[in-house]
């Protein structure tokens, strides 16, 4: 997994199943004026995710593809990098929308917060 730095793992044995994540490093020198994502939706979006299968999770709220990442961050909020991450099974999910999760990629119900609801949404996505 060259350029990728693994920066968590969850593993339930209840459930057994594990999820591995990755965060892309940065640019050396790269700037913006907010290291601060979006608000792409007011809502977690639900998927189908795939065993075995790598997804990156958009973090800036920039992406016309969400929840997932479309390189928006590149030149819209440099200094967010997307969240990578494999699922090991294949199982129904509620990703992050509003991107201030405590437990990314996943919704926390942070949505909810009067800080979320009140704000603008970030005009690029097409939700």
């Amino acid at each position: 997994m060259s350029g990728l730095q693994r920066i968590s793992s969850l593993a339930s044995a209840d459930c057994f199943h594990r999820i591995v994540f990755w965060q892309v490093p940065l640019r050396s020198g790269a700037t913006s004026s907010s290291a601060q994502p979006v608000i792409a939706a007011k809502q977690p979006f639900q998927v189908d995710l795939q065993a075995g299968k790598r997804y990156a999770w958009c973090a800036c709220g920039h992406s016309k593809k969400q929840p997932f990442c479309d390189g928006s961050h590149k030149k819209d909020a440099p200094k967010i990098s997307p969240l990578r991450f494999e699922a090991e099974e294949a199982k129904e999910a509620w990703l992050c929308g509003c991107k201030y999760t405590k437990n990314p990629p996943y919704c926390d119900g942070t949505h909810k917060e009067d800080f979320v609801q009140k704000a603008d949404l970030c005009s690029h996505p097409q939700l």
